[in-house]
């Protein structure tokens, strides 16, 4: 009985220890869950990248914009379905994110563009930028960037030896 103790007590040690398949970040009442972004092929001007923001808090935010040194512009954008016609488009005024609410940036709805890439997104690397608040301001955050065709992001290769795993960083 000893025995069987100490190696559940072993293995529970060891998963607590391992680190996690997500990585995340905090700013004031805003969790951000995961950035991660698709890799670019060679030549591409532009490439998307998706999280989940979850407000906790008593006041709404917006997700207003962003940026990044790997392009000259971060934008927050949509993807509908009008008439069977996929149609994309800049969400100008923001995304709100209400009291108690989770926003999904994902393939095929809501994302961010970086617009004018300087370089590709590759496969394996992370991409800093930094994600611009109404109200909870600059949150320095790193997009984990996935295969061309991934549909979510679940890996944290790339991920920079000082950011943790789940649990992340503190901003703000």
């Amino acid at each position: 009985m000893f025995r069987f103790a100490f190696v559940m007590a072993v293995t529970a040690a060891a998963l607590c220890a391992a680190p996690a398949s997500a990585h995340d970040f905090t700013a004031g009442s805003l969790k951000i869950d995961h950035p991660w972004a698709r890799a670019t092929p060679k030549g591409a001007s532009v490439g998307g990248g998706y999280l989940k923001i979850t407000n906790t808090g008593p006041a709404a935010d917006r997700l207003i914009g962003g940026s990044s040194d790997v392009s000259k512009r971060f934008e927050v954008h949509e993807m509908t379905v009008q008439n069977g016609v996929m149609k994309m488009r800049p969400v100008t005024s923001g995304l709100e994110i209400k009291p108690g609410a989770t926003v999904e940036l994902k393939p095929g709805g809501y994302h961010v563009m970086f617009v004018g890439l300087k370089k590709p997104l590759v496969e394996g690397q992370h991409v800093d930028a930094t994600l611009q608040f109404e109200k909870a301001g600059k949150v320095p955050v790193y997009f984990v960037v996935e295969g061309i065709g991934a549909q979510s992001g679940g890996s944290d290769h790339g991920m920079p030896a000082n950011a943790g795993g789940h649990g992340g960083m503190q901003m703000k």
